[in-house]
């Protein structure tokens, strides 16, 4: 049996959003594949350092200074270019399944991204890592203070996620189809527009999540409402729908 701590976030489009927490052990696995690439990566900086100063006994003081500058903005910039760029994945976090994303579900930004690396400084101490790993141990959401500064969760991705169809906003010229959707009151629909109207701002597993329940809610109250639709194509078409009756 497997036991897992889960977080539920509500959201404005009333859909409750769980998350599956990572705990010591991933995370932990997650740094190690990291460093080791970042350790590859600062040997591969030392061989071309060395050959291209010449180094001898005694010289090449200044490419050893170059050297530590390099090592400290892998060390920091590594995880950030990921995080930002790779939707809160390093390889690492990858490998296991593992993504960084904003207390309220969203993608990490920048700014969030740098708060929680810089501070890893701070975790690793005393050069065990046993500060992150006490405060990963005693915070309800399993944060290291990285993650308590800038409001981050490291978190489990949905396994068998099937591929997210393209779909066109609702707010572009929509077909309206001949549904009823008279069942639809006016908080569902609020909640509906809600959710279109944000989604590029979720990571991928909250939006595939928000619009299956949101789908997955609303499918029985319409009228003719084919089943077989993606959710996120049903909930624009809702949108539509409702919006020529109105």
């Amino acid at each position: 049996m497997e036991f897992e701590d889960r977080l539920t976030i509500a959201t404005p489009e009333g859909v409750d959003l769980e998350l599956t927490l990572a705990g010591v052990g991933s995370r932990f696995t997650s740094a190690l594949v990291d460093y080791l690439i970042q350790l590859v990566i600062l040997v591969a900086l030392g061989f071309v350092l060395a050959l291209g100063a010449n180094v001898t006994p005694g010289s090449g003081g200044w490419a050893t200074a170059v050297w530590v500058v390099l090592a400290f903005l892998l060390f920091v910039g590594y995880d950030i270019a990921f995080e930002v760029l790779a939707s809160g994945r390093t390889p690492g976090k990858r490998m296991n399944g593992l993504r960084v994303v904003r207390e309220s579900g969203g993608p990490v930004t920048f700014p969030t991204s740098a708060v929680r690396n810089v501070l890893r400084l701070v975790d690793l101490l005393p050069g065990s890592y046993l500060v992150g790993i006490a405060a990963i141990l005693v915070s309800k959401r399993n944060q290291r203070l990285g993650d308590l500064a800038a409001g981050t969760l490291v978190v489990r991705e949905r396994r068998a996620l099937p591929p997210e169809p393209l779909v066109r906003s609702y707010r572009r010229p929509v077909e309206a189809p001949a549904w009823d959707t008279s069942g639809i009151g006016v908080d569902e629909l609020t909640a509906v527009r809600s959710f279109l109207a944000r989604r590029d701002g979720l990571t991928a597993n909250a939006r595939a999540q928000l619009a299956d329940e949101l789908a997955a809610r609303l499918r029985p109250k319409v009228g003719g409402a084919v089943g077989a639709e993606a959710p996120e194509l049903f909930l624009e078409r809702l949108a539509a729908a409702k919006a020529e009756r109105s």
